[in-house]
């Protein structure tokens, strides 16, 4: 019969569970829990134990409560400070709240009481074959697990009904609350018996696993090592559910991927990788491989432009403020974006610098990134000899990594940068490692790199849209197909008026603040400025000119700091004493007509330079010495001068047979420096002539040209560097092929202020004006 209990003290718990046969303690804090304990005090002490669904509830009602609950007696209240009352009870046995209401400042209830009848069974249960499941279970349960004590688990297995058994081991064994909470609601005895055994079987698995990871992690690290233990543990777990120690960096990168502007074919590259990459679990190496891949793929600027700008106004500005002179050179930067502001088209020529060091060729490209208002990225290719330094390396090798074409997109973030190919004229070749030069072919090629494809990346990668500037010393070197793809733009040799305009407005002011000299420390006058330029260096560019204000900066600023100076004045007459004496001279042939000795002029990858060529006449048996280091070209310059003369030596009245008695000996001083190039011919063969016949050649006079077998002149180049190095040297009239004609017309005229420049074609104009009045005399009476 069911037993009904009404106007009983109602306590609603919150995480906690109190099952008949149990005796707990629990804190009780609210007003209404801790009224509702001192009514059951004066009532028998008798109080129903329920609980909530959501511990959050302050106030619950009847929905917020569980379905069953527990008729406890309560054996022991304590008064706690600051804490309400700690309550002791022992739980009597299940019951079900039928209704619940407040009632004088407490929650009280009406409950109802079932008898537990035993149930029928199913066809095929017996009673013995349950209690033998459950003894079984729990005898498992306490060895495993080794939560109860052996004494508690022998009480249990002594009682002989099943159900009684069922319910004491769910008292003792120590359940958590909520699978407890379970076996209250469940009306069915037999049910509760089946839940209980499925808990009991399942924490006793429960423990299996994690011994069993425990185990396995003791096996791999030593005691101690806290941290790594936990990781460990961490990491077998996930290989248990079928992930691995990568899974937070896959969503990691997948949600990256996700978010990436690219092309489908880049997205579904990235989809394979990131897959590999959580099927590398017990792979490091592979699993580093695959990481640093799908990190660079992430980082490529796939589709992520820089905004367009080609303001003229805004770029002449720059360009005017950061460089002096190199007029044409900033007229073709400005044309080169004129054209893409009215093509609004990314692709078009690429232009190439080509000029001696330290003559901003550089410092161009980077004023060209600051006018468009695009990342710069500057690649070096000086020493370059691998292809995979252009291509990149192929990411199955330890080590590979992408080209630097490639990462310097990464590092720019947009795909449209500056890209400055620095020093692509130095780049060597070694067929071992593939040609490199074939590998620019295709960076540089509009029609090719649309399509570029690192062997790193595996996908083709657009560079259409890079503004590339490539600069280089000399072109002698860059393949014919390559130079076939870039616009040239000579950035030639500065004057000295150049220099002193970039000594003053630019180089000095740099060094003065990175001396920590501005505001009036050091004061360096003009006159101090030129003698650097003239004396102390010798240079197409104005490197050696920064580095040598640069050395005055610090010798002035240890002098302020030894002397207590308050500024120091560097000036002409004192210029010595911080530099020491002049560095450089150019050469003269002298100051007087001299035989066998003739002033040429030449280009070196540094500027413009004088050169003596000196000619003696030797008895002997008509050989030829060269000495001087020179190269192959000069060498046959020297031979075909030689053939001239001999060819014409009637005019001059030279023995026949004086080439075959003497030998002539052409040397050039400073033996140590190589020396080659087409532009030394007619001078090698006036000195040669002057030697021969005995006549002294003008010392004002400086030459450059190459000479053929019947007395041409042709054409040469660097004719800027020269006439400066000519003018430098105090040089007054200088012989120039006629076919140069129209680059000189081209020169500014401070340049040529002060040389006399004269056009010859033949070699007997050259004889003409090179051999002094005394020669011609000779001629004349010869003829007559």
């Amino acid at each position: 019969m069911t037993e009904q209990i009404n106007h009983i003290p109602v306590v609603p718990l919150r995480g906690l569970t109190v099952f008949p046969g149990m005796a707990v303690h629990f804190d009780v804090i609210r007003m209404k829990s801790i009224e509702g304990i001192q009514q059951a005090m004066l009532a028998g002490q008798k109080v129903f134990l329920i609980r909530q669904k959501d511990e959050k509830v302050e106030e619950p009602d009847k929905d917020a409560l569980c379905h069953g609950g527990v008729l406890a007696e309560i054996r022991q209240v304590v008064r706690v400070p600051q804490k309400g009352i700690r309550v002791m009870v022992y739980g009597e046995k299940r019951a079900i709240l039928r209704e619940f209401r407040e009632a004088n400042g407490f929650w009280e209830g009406d409950i109802s009481i079932y008898p537990e009848k035993c149930p029928d069974l199913p066809e095929g249960v017996t009673l013995e074959g349950m209690k033998k499941v459950l003894t079984d279970a729990l005898k498992q349960y306490a060895i495993r697990t080794k939560r109860v004590p052996e004494g508690v688990i022998q009480d249990i297995l002594k009682i002989d009904d099943v159900y009684t058994m069922a319910a004491e081991a769910a008292a003792g064994i120590g359940l958590d609350s909520a699978s407890l909470q379970k076996l209250l609601d469940e009306d069915s005895l037999l049910e509760r018996f089946y839940l209980l055994a499925a808990k009991i079987e399942e924490e006793t698995r429960a423990f299996d696993i994690t011994a069993e990871i425990e185990k396995k992690v003791r096996e791999r690290i030593d005691r101690g090592q806290r941290e790594y233990i936990l990781r460990e543990q961490l990491k077998y777990i996930r290989e248990e559910l079928g992930e691995d120690g990568t899974t937070s960096d896959a969503e990691e990168f997948e949600k990256a991927e996700q978010k990436l502007l690219a092309p489908e074919e880049v997205h579904e590259k990235i989809k394979k990788e990131i897959r590999r990459f959580k099927q590398a679990v017990n792979n490091p190496t592979e699993a580093g491989v695959s990481r640093t891949y799908i990190e660079t793929m992430l980082e490529m600027p796939w589709d992520k432009r820089a905004e367009e700008f080609t303001d003229i106004a805004h770029a002449k500005e720059i360009l005017e403020a950061q460089h002096y002179g190199l007029k044409e050179v900033k007229e073709r930067v400005l044309e080169y974006l004129s054209v893409r502001a009215l093509t609004n088209r990314s692709g078009s020529q690429i232009l190439c610098l080509v000029g001696p060091p330290g003559t901003g060729k550089t410092s161009i490209a980077r004023s060209l990134a600051e006018s468009m208002k695009k990342p710069y990225v500057r690649i070096s290719l000086g020493g370059v000899r691998d292809e995979a330094e252009i291509r990149g390396h192929r990411k199955t090798y330890v080590g590979a990594m992408p080209g630097r074409i490639a990462d310097g997109l990464r590092k720019a973030g947009v795909k449209n940068p500056v890209m400055l190919l620095d020093e692509i004229d130095k780049v060597s070749t070694d067929y071992n490692k593939g040609d490199t030069f074939s590998a620019l072919l295709e960076v540089l090629d509009s029609e090719q790199n649309r399509k570029f494809r690192d062997h790193y990346l595996e996908v083709p990668l657009d560079l259409s849209e890079v503004v590339f500037v490539t600069t280089a010393n000399t072109l002698q070197t860059i393949p014919r197909p390559l130079l076939d793809r870039m616009e040239l733009i000579e950035v030639s040799s500065y004057t000295e008026n150049e220099k002193m305009h970039i000594a003053k407005e630019h180089l000095l002011k740099k060094q003065l603040e990175r001396h920590g000299l501005d505001g009036g420390l050091l004061l360096i006058s003009d006159g101090a400025l030129w003698k650097i330029i003239r004396g102390y260096t010798k240079e197409a560019g104005v490197r050696t000119l920064e580095r040598r204000i640069g050395e005055l900066c610090r010798k002035a600023a240890r002098e302020i700091l030894e002397s207590g100076k308050n500024q120091v004045r560097i000036t002409e007459r004192n210029l010595t004493h911080y530099l020491g004496k002049e560095k450089y001279r150019y050469h003269l042939a002298g100051s007087r007509d001299e035989v066998g000795i003739v002033t040429g002029l030449a280009w070196t990858s540094v500027g413009g330079d004088t050169l003596q060529i000196e000619v003696n006449v030797l008895s002997g048996k008509g050989k030829l010495l060269l000495t001087g280091q020179m190269g192959d070209v000069m060498k046959e310059s020297a031979q075909a001068g030689i053939s001239y003369i001999r060819s014409i030596s009637g005019r001059y009245g030279i023995p026949e047979d004086f080439f075959e008695t003497h030998d002539i000996h052409v040397h050039i001083p400073e033996g140590a420096v190589p020396k080659d190039g087409p532009s030394a011919g007619i001078t090698m063969a006036t000195a040669i002539l002057s030697a021969v016949t005995g006549q002294k050649v003008r010392s004002d006079v400086a030459m450059t040209g190459e000479i053929t077998l019947r007395g041409r002149v042709l054409p040469i180049g660097g004719l800027k560097e020269k006439l400066l190095a000519a003018k430098n040297a105090g040089i007054h009239l200088v012989l120039v092929p006629a076919e140069n004609q129209t680059d000189v017309e081209e020169l500014s005229k401070e340049i040529t202020k002060g040389l006399e420049v004269r056009f010859v074609s033949r070699m007997e104009e050259v004889l003409h004006t090179a051999i002094s009045e005394q020669v011609e005399q000779r001629r004349e009476q010869d003829g007559n």
